[in-house]
């Protein structure tokens, strides 16, 4: 008999392994299910039947395949209470909030945004010399490897590009959380043909398997820049096309135009969403002297507020970190900056009797720009805020890191801070808001976070070859 992928419990049964490695909520330490673990044959297997439906896949044209996309979301949205719950208890996220029903909601709408776009050919050149036509087309396997902190929607901005241009998708989700990403491929797969969308289980070196492989054609990766350099290393053996979105340690700058009070609860939300497990969340606040006291009492205030724990609870909007190590990273560079000198306004004491990887909403002030909180990625529910006298030496600070993912400018007046944006590096720069993304809008790093688009037709292009006609 069939499980019903519309309940929690017919989800889990779907994709729970007896005997299989125990996955637990962070949460609450429970074990909640357990997964498979692939090997390195079941990866070449997974692309062998990848590639063998790949042809099938795209001869089915555009317009078929965004019916498929369309119903793919409708499948979603049918499993959308119980692929929330899943990933509640598998993540730590709560329901409510920019969280868990957010992140399922946004699976469906990035799969109907993408199975709207046209990216139709373009006449490069109609004249007396004759004609050039540019067309795109699938690249063939894809080889999608996908992080822990939003697993769902992350494969999607993966798999819905890819399957909209004609490329057949073997995923691996982070050891952290499989059972997400094998439950969302398991509702999806309801309605895709056979093989075009896989999800293979493990750990790093399954993911080196699938990276590797000869027959993958191209590999997306989410994640760490030390597991993105890996890639490219393994990827130069035979040339694979390459998508990395890797780490960030994004800065905000309030300009002393801004309102505070009006910007808090946008700022608030810039840092913490997610728990502050974001790779395009604001890491780091560059605030003018006459402002600095009133911004930092008043996001002091929205941490304090926001109500943090067991994620199935309906009014938390906080969670716990997803596993130990980044609960360990977090706390580590906390502590550095309290020993730096730092204040802790708020939060920074976690309760050590308490079940979970819970870290409390801390905002840290009066810290310096050399402080490994300000100059590393957190990746956790930790603010810090420096302040600054000189816009110019701001700006510096903000662009002298190594990374330049996202970024923001936070002024009452829009033409200054456009002025200030254009002066930023990074991939995105957000005006009065931070971590905006939008399907319709191209979104990928620089500097050591990675390079290639994904969302709208750009991102479209990168998961395809282009083509020129000629006649």
């Amino acid at each position: 008999m069939t499980a019903d992928l519309t309940t929690y419990q017919g989800l889990l049964e779907a994709v729970t392994v007896d005997g299989g490695v125990e996955v637990k909520d962070p949460a609450t330490a429970e074990v909640i299910g357990s997964t498979g673990q692939a090997s390195v044959d079941d990866v070449d297997a997974a692309v062998q039947r990848a590639k063998r439906a790949q042809p099938a896949w795209a001869a089915l044209g555009g317009d078929k395949r965004s019916e498929y996309l369309n119903r793919v979301a409708d499948a979603v949205e049918a499993s959308a209470e119980a692929l929330a719950e899943l990933l509640s208890r598998e993540v730590g996220k709560p329901l409510n909030g920019p969280n868990a029903r957010f992140e399922v909601g946004a699976v469906a709408g990035w799969l109907r945004a993408t199975a709207s776009f046209e990216l139709n050919d373009e006449v490069l050149v109609d004249d007396e010399s004759g004609t050039a036509v540019l067309s795109y087309r699938p690249v063939g396997v894809v080889g999608a490897v996908g992080p822990w902190n939003w697993p769902m929607m992350i494969s999607t901005w993966q798999f819905g590009a890819a399957l909209k241009m004609g490329n057949t998708v073997v995923l691996k989700p982070s050891e952290y959380t499989p059972l997400s990403v094998q439950a969302l491929v398991a509702v999806v797969n309801q309605v895709l043909p056979e093989a075009v969308l896989q999800v293979v289980a493990g750990g790093g070196e399954i993911g080196a398997a699938l990276t590797g492989h000869q027959d993958v054609d191209k590999v997306m990766f989410t994640g760490s820049t030390r597991t993105g350099q890996a890639i490219m290393r393994s990827a130069a053996t035979d040339l694979k096309r390459l998508t990395l979105e890797l780490g960030g340690n994004d800065a905000g700058i309030m300009l002393d135009d801004a309102d505070p009070k009006a910007l808090a609860e946008e700022l608030f939300w810039g840092a913490f969403i997610n728990t502050g497990q974001t790779c395009a969340a604001m890491k780091r606040l560059y605030v003018p002297e006459a402002l600095y006291d009133q911004v930092v009492d008043e996001l002091a205030q929205q941490a304090s507020n926001a109500a943090m724990g067991v994620g199935l609870e309906e009014h938390n909007v906080l969670g716990p970190l997803q596993n130990q190590q980044q609960y360990d990273i977090v706390a580590d560079l906390v502590n550095k900056a309290r020993e730096g000198g730092a204040r802790m306004v708020t939060g920074g004491n976690p309760d050590p009797d308490q079940a979970g990887y819970f870290y409390p909403a801390t905002i840290v002030a009066d810290i310096d720009q050399s402080n490994p909180l300000v100059q590393e990625e957190q990746f956790g529910p930790v603010l810090p805020i420096i302040r600054y006298t000189d816009l110019d030496q701001a700006i510096a600070w903000a662009n002298e890191l190594n990374v330049g993912l996202g970024s923001s400018v936070w002024s009452s007046d829009r033409q200054r801070a456009l002025t200030v944006a254009d002066r930023l590096q990074a991939g995105t720069t957000w005006i009065n808001q931070h971590g905006a993304i939008d399907p319709r809008v191209p979104f990928g790093g620089i500097k050591k976070s990675g390079f290639g688009l994904e969302f709208g037709l750009e991102g479209l292009k990168h998961v395809a070859v282009p083509k020129v006609t000629k006649y």
